[in-house]
């Protein structure tokens, strides 16, 4: 078996001494993963981001890719970087030049790619995102949810293996955060593997393969059923239940569970009025049948 794409060994972290952030965190990455982390405010998400990305130098421990250690030198991280893009939460951390073309040739620019290439690369990465038609419009003057994408093109132009997002969807409507999954699906089929920060339990249940909890200093990691129905591990991390095992579970023991687990409100209604599942009526019928409603 190949080993992870990159993989966080036993790293500690802390801003003050004495006050760790992480203390032995570690986490594997496999390449064509979709992984959602979750965890409180202040939990360690972020810091565990900076510290795979090598933007952080952790106090103890170590970061490797494709198996062997990342080395700090300039060479090391260069090589790290191409192969791993970190997209934070506040685009403005990451928007600086003029207009949104400049700002996604920046990556490329600096890899040393000849013109021509980075011209290619700028307007695929455009086109991926959405925005081809932003690209000489100015960053100052773009949307919440444009920035967000420009900063997404930015590193997709970089054309990593993994994308790192911190907490993507922070910030935009219900219809901007569907577009954007939809762009994260379309870049995952194209083979990259997507690591993605979020609060929002119910999202990452229907979107992730497995699931990351960031808390106490450690990381645990499991599939999403696993890690998304266990109630206790949630609150450890502040956060609330997803709805999704919830319902399945109830379905289950109505007698209407043998199908393909919900994981959004479109499934959960489909599995009870089409195809091999029961219909609406037959749910009630059901549910009469077993009670001895009348």
């Amino acid at each position: 078996m190949s080993p992870p794409l990159l993989q966080a060994c036993g790293l500690h972290f802390g801003y003050e001494a004495g006050r760790p952030v992480l203390a032995g965190a570690d986490l594997a990455l496999h390449a064509g993963r979709r992984l959602a982390v979750l965890g409180p405010n202040g939990g360690g998400k972020t810091t565990l981001f900076r510290l795979l990305v090598g933007a952080l130098v952790p106090d103890a421990g170590e970061v490797l890719l494709d198996g062997a250690a990342v080395s700090r030198t300039r060479r090391g991280l260069a090589e790290l970087r191409e192969q791993v893009q970190l997209v934070l939460q506040d685009p403005d951390d990451q928007l600086f030049a003029a207009s949104v073309g400049q700002d996604v040739s920046f990556g490329p620019v600096n890899l040393g790619l000849p013109p021509d290439q980075v011209r290619s690369r700028v307007a695929a990465a455009l086109q991926a995102l959405g925005i081809a038609e932003l690209a000489d419009r100015p960053t100052h003057l773009l949307s919440f949810g444009q920035k967000k994408r420009t900063a997404i093109a930015g590193a997709v132009a970089m054309r990593p293996r993994l994308l790192v997002l911190d907490e993507p969807t922070a910030g935009l409507d219900p219809a901007g955060v569907e577009e954007l999954l939809v762009t994260l699906a379309e870049l995952h089929a194209a083979g990259t593997t997507l690591v993605v920060s979020t609060h929002d339990v119910d999202l990452a249940y229907r979107w992730a393969d497995d699931v990351a909890v960031v808390a106490g200093g450690r990381v645990r990691v499991a599939g999403a059923d696993t890690v998304l129905g266990d109630p206790q591990l949630l609150r450890s991390a502040r956060l609330g239940p997803a709805w999704a095992p919830a319902a399945h579970r109830l379905l289950e023991r109505a007698g209407l569970g043998a199908g393909p687990r919900p994981r959004t409100a479109a499934e959960l209604y489909a599995a009870l009025d089409t195809g091999g599942a029961p219909s609406g009526r037959d749910w009630t019928e059901g549910r009469q049948a077993r009670t001895g409603a009348e």
